[in-house]
């Protein structure tokens, strides 16, 4: 059985909406360039491309990156490889449109069981993305 790299304790991911690649990259303990490579193998992965081909990735892209690294450098999978696990377990998370019509039919009040958001955390992420709309 072939070994695998020992589980790497990444920094916790900041409370913001856009990261740009260099933060990823930190945050993920992956260099830029396998990001930009990991993008053309994965699909799932695409990040916002603003002036200049400027890559921001939102925070369940970090997520999907972190799971990718694991998958590829901890549990030893090949890229095929984990594009497949990715994709099962995408395939075993959605639910047929029918169900998801009845949950909101029989729960309406489904949106209150998610957490209250931090209004200074919105305002501040409402701002960013208000700088990036002006940039252009």
């Amino acid at each position: 059985m072939p070994e695998t790299a020992p589980k790497v304790v990444l920094p916790p991911i900041p409370a913001k909406r856009y990261f740009t690649i260099g933060e990823v990259s930190e945050l993920c303990g992956v260099k830029p360039h396998v990001l930009r490579y990991w993008e053309q193998e994965f699909t799932q992965l695409k990040p916002v491309k603003r002036r200049g081909n400027r890559r921001y990735y939102q925070h369940h892209e970090v997520l999907l990156i972190r799971r990718i690294r694991e998958l590829l450098y901890e549990q030893g999978f090949t890229i095929s490889g984990a594009r497949n696990r990715l994709d099962d377990a995408a395939q075993a998370v959605e639910a047929p449109p029918e169900t998801v019509v009845e949950k909101q039919v029989e729960h309406p009040s489904a949106a209150s069981t998610y957490p209250q958001l931090d209004v200074g955390l919105l305002r501040s992420e409402l701002r960013e993305v208000l700088d990036l709309l002006r940039a252009h």
